[in-house]
This record gives structure tokens, C-alpha cells and sequence, in this order.
């Protein structure tokens, strides 16, 4: 093992971070080579910087003017440079400042600084990367985002624990938590993604159910389970009734208990609208860690950068903080949000003001993106195929059992008749 990582995971000793890491994960380290001379460099080097590949003029880095003239608000530096591993700095400070504001469980609560990673997937990935090797259990619902399946069983060869979403009209809590025990009891350590609003379903936790699940993981690890949770937060504050969880669960979780480590996934995406900017954070939380375990777990984290994408892209980041600066940015937001929501109160005074056929059931949903229907008795690739061939209608059909649609890309005025030809299709399957 290389002696970098030794002398990080010498850091980690005697916490649940360390125990959770897979042998990856204690393996990785972020090198001092040409970054961290540069980065040197950066401060002392006045006559000549000759350190970094990139290519400068005047002081700044070339860049062409068929993109100059695209980019009149970014200095060269800001729109073609390398961005650095971990993110732009302002960027990282802004945002971890921004959970403060947005989690109000965190006041008082130590949490790492955000590292930035291209996107969301990413996120996931590298979480997975550091935390889960064969032989590990992911837990998560049975209705889930499929690029989870992907990650945790084919890139990093662990299986895949389901449970129901859903169980009498609400969070399956029972479920959720009865996973956490199986999996404490075969490995010593229990490894779950929460992910709310939920894609497919677009459910988001009532306060009740948060405080279920943060009580049930609460005992399960005063019992001596070591515990990782993956607070996947794509969806981040889109939530549409009163009563509902508005904060992350990784801001009730990090903090909670040594045995718990919590890491937040999350994001611009869907936040500030921003699906092509490939920008992601995560973020490390967990009672009792200090700066220095924060800083170990950055580096660790930083070394699955550098050994995939290098770093994330630096225009992507400077245009979101100068975003995030912008006058006017949080009243922009609320904008957006309040269409969505308007297109969610159709969906639901659609579905309310109809009689659905036999075997088209609406999952419950309050939130973010989606709804989600049980398709019984039928297909539900069927359903989909002929809403799209037969309407031009596109839709997503998942484990020909439940179909998707996404309120989020349909015109307000559009929901009623997009419920009501969803609904006389089925009926036409189902006979």
C-alpha cells in the first residue's frame, strides 16, 4: 500500500469512516506530484511558472477567440483553465454554506468541505468506490433510479438489497430498516442510499418517517453496526405539500452517532436547472470527526478524481458561482419551482378527477419530477410502446411493471389530457 494511504487511513483509525472504506477505498490516496507542485508554485513561483500543461499568454491561459466571444463574462482563466481536483475553491466554500442555509439540522454540526465531481452519477460512483467492494449490500427501495443497479452490481460487483417503496400508503420504514439489520448481521456494517424526492415515484418523507428512520438507524447502530449513508439529493428541495421533510436526511444523520457516517450527493442539476453542467458535490458528515478526518476523507475522495476524470470542468464551476452570486438568483429559482409545482397540482387534480381503469394504480407521490403507476394485469413496456407509437406520447416503462412520467417536461395545460389518454391506453391493455 502505498505510504500516502497509510498515512491517511492512520488518520481514519478507530472511527466508522475507516471500518466502512473498501479495500479501494483504503488504498487511495491523492498524490503529492505535479498538482501539489503546482498548487505550490501557484504561490511563490513570481518569475515563471513552468509547472502545469497549459499553454499562457499575457498572464493568461491561450484561449481562442471563437470562444472569447461566447464567453464575454469569464476571464480565459475562468472559461478554459483546468479546474483544480477538488473543485474551485469559492465555489466549495459557497456551497457548503448554502447547505447550512438550506439544512437547518446542521446548525452546529461539523461537516466536511464539499468536493466537487462531474455530476451526480459521478457522485454515486465514487461514493460506491470508496465505501463498497463484493461482497457488500446496497439497500435501497425496489422502485429506484436504475443507474444504481448499475454502479453498485456491475461496476463495483456487490448486490443490490430491495425492498418495497411502499407499505400501507406510506414509506416502507419497516422494511427499510429490517435491511439495515440483515445487513449489520452478515458483514458488521450496513451501507443504504436515501434518496428524496424519489426518482421514479417522486415521494419525499413526511417529518413522521424522517424521524422514524433517523431513530431506527440511531438504535440499529447504538447496537455496534457500523452504518453509511448515501443521502442522494438530486432532487433537493421540490417538495409540494405541507408536513413533508424539506432538509436532507443527511443533515438529521451527520452528527448523529460515531457509528454512522453520512455522505451527501448532490448538486446543481435540478437545483438551478443546470442538467448539461455536469457539476456534483459530496459532502462527508459523521459524529465525532474532525477537520483532519474530513481532510483524509477529501483526499481519498480526490484520488478517485484524479485517477478518472482529473478534475471536473472549471467553466461549469465558475458559471454556477457567479449564479449563486447573482442578484436576483434565489428569486429566479422560486420561479422555476413554483412552475413545477403548478404542473404537479394538475397531475394530482387530473388524476383526482377521474376513474382509473382496472389495474392502472397511482403510486403516491408529492414531489420532484414524477409520478409513478402500478400496471397489474398488463405490461407496462406494452402501455408505453403504444402511448408512444400510437400518440407520440413518451413515457418510461421500468421492470414491466410500473410506468414513469415525468409531470416536470409537460406543459401545464397539457397534464389533463396526458391523464386521460395514460388512462383510456390501460384501459384498452387491461381488456
Amino acid at each position: 500500500m502505498n505510504p500516502l494511504a497509510e498515512e491517511l487511513n492512520a488518520v481514519l483509525a478507530d472511527t466508522s469512516a475507516l471500518r466502512l472504506l473498501s479495500d479501494m477505498g483504503r488504498r487511495m490516496y491523492f498524490p503529492r506530484g505535479i498538482l501539489s507542485q503546482s498548487a505550490e508554485a501557484n504561490e511563490k513561483a513570481y518569475r515563471f511558472n513552468a509547472t502545469i500543461g497549459m499553454a499562457y499568454e499575457h498572464g493568461q491561459p491561450m484561449m481562442l477567440d471563437a470562444l472569447r466571444k461566447e464567453l464575454p463574462g469569464l476571464t480565459p482563466a475562468e472559461a478554459v483553465a483546468y479546474a483544480p481536483t477538488g473543485g474551485v475553491a469559492a465555489l466549495r466554500t459557497a456551497w457548503k454554506e448554502s447547505l447550512y442555509h438550506k439544512n437547518p439540522s446542521l446548525q452546529g454540526k461539523e461537516i466536511s468541505l464539499p468536493v466537487v465531481v462531474p455530476g451526480l452519477t459521478a457522485a454515486v460512483s465514487y461514493i460506491c468506490d470508496m465505501f463498497v467492494e463484493p461482497g457488500d449490500t446496497v439497500i435501497v427501495p425496489d422502485l429506484h433510479w436504475p443507474n444504481y443497479r448499475l454502479i453498485v452490481e456491475e461496476r463495483k460487483m456487490a448486490a443490490g438489497l430491495t425492498y418495497p417503496i411502499f407499505a400501507e400508503g406510506g414509506y416502507n420504514i419497516a422494511a427499510l430498516l429490517e435491511g439495515v439489520r440483515q445487513a449489520g448481521a452478515r458483514r458488521g456494517k450496513a451501507i443504504l442510499i436515501l434518496n428524496f424526492p424519489n426518482n421514479p415515484t417522486g415521494y419525499s418523507l413526511t417529518l413522521a418517517e424522517a424521524a422514524r428512520i433517523q431513530d431506527g438507524l440511531l438504535r440499529i447502530a447504538e447496537e455496534g453496526t457500523d452504518i453509511l449513508v448515501i443521502a442522494d439529493d438530486a432532487y433537493f428541495g421540490l417538495q409540494y405539500e405541507e408536513g413533508l421533510l424539506r432538509e436532507s436526511m443527511f443533515a438529521r444523520l451527520a452528527g448523529l452517532h460515531p457509528n454512522i457516517l453520512a455522505v451527501k450527493a448532490d448538486g446543481p442539476t435540478k437545483e438551478d436547472y443546470v442538467w448539461g453542467f455536469r457539476v456534483g458535490f459530496v459532502t462527508f458528515g459523521g459524529a465525532g470527526l474532525t477537520a483532519s478526518h474530513y481532510d483524509a476523507l477529501a483526499k481519498k475522495l480526490m484520488g478517485v478524481i484524479r485517477s478518472s476524470v482529473s478534475s471536473s470542468s472549471g467553466l461549469s464551476q465558475h458559471l454556477l458561482l457567479k449564479a449563486l452570486r447573482a442578484d436576483g438568483y434565489a428569486r429566479q429559482k422560486e420561479a422555476y419551482r413554483a412552475v413545477l409545482e403548478s404542473r404537479y397540482r394538475a397531475m394530482r387534480k387530473a388524476l383526482a378527477g377521474m376513474q382509473l381503469p382496472r389495474g392502472l394504480v397511482a403510486l403516491p407521490f408529492n414531489s420532484g419530477y414524477f409520478m409513478s403507476f402500478l400496471c397489474e394485469g398488463f405490461s407496462a413496456e406494452a402501455l408505453r410502446k403504444r402511448l408512444l407509437d400510437s400518440y407520440g406520447i413518451g413515457t418510461v416503462s421500468l421492470m414491466d411493471r410500473y410506468l414513469r412520467v415525468a409531470f416536470s417536461s409537460v406543459e401545464e395545460e397539457h397534464i389533463q389530457e396526458l391523464c386521460e389518454i395514460i388512462a383510456k391506453t390501460a384501459a384498452e391493455l387491461a381488456g
